[in-house]
């Protein structure tokens, strides 16, 4: 099986208001950049946004190695948070709705197609394809506030 490895950031110009996200992926010497942006949002939908965005741009079934800066993102698959969720029906430990559970659910799908390892990196710092992501998302916001 392809491993191709995914790179996705979101950003906001205010939490809420215009959001862009950003992705990188690479494969065998190949590099395909991606980004998009929504005029009310807020950061954590449009990080979900960059992961789904970037899954829909595979051709096959691939082990995915996606690295993310989003504790939000990560840590719903890593400590499987989504898990507990969907048992709950979509609600969280405080008994309250699971927020942006249209995006979770279409990312829970992707990843039923793919085999996706989630990784933590650390946002705005020595990652060059982290950073590269970031500066497309806030790149696509600039696009929709013109």
């Amino acid at each position: 099986m392809d491993t191709v490895t995914i790179y996705t950031d979101g950003a906001c110009s205010g939490n809420p208001g215009p959001g862009g996200w950003g992705c990188v992926l690479l494969y065998k010497g190949y590099r395909k950049e991606a980004s998009g942006a929504e005029p009310d949002t807020t950061n954590n939908r449009m990080e979900l946004t960059a992961a789904i965005e970037a899954l829909r741009l595979l051709k096959r079934v691939c082990l995915v190695e996606l690295y993310t800066d989003s504790a939000y993102l990560c840590n719903a698959f890593e400590q499987h948070w989504l898990d507990s969720w969907q048992r709950n029906n979509w609600k969280t430990s405080g008994k309250k709705d699971v927020e942006n559970k249209d995006l979770w659910e279409i990312l829970l799908a992707l990843c039923t197609t793919q085999h996706v390892r989630f990784h933590k990196v650390k946002g705005h710092a020595d990652n060059p394809e982290n950073n590269r992501c970031d500066f497309l998302a806030r790149e696509a916001i600039k696009k929709i506030q013109k």
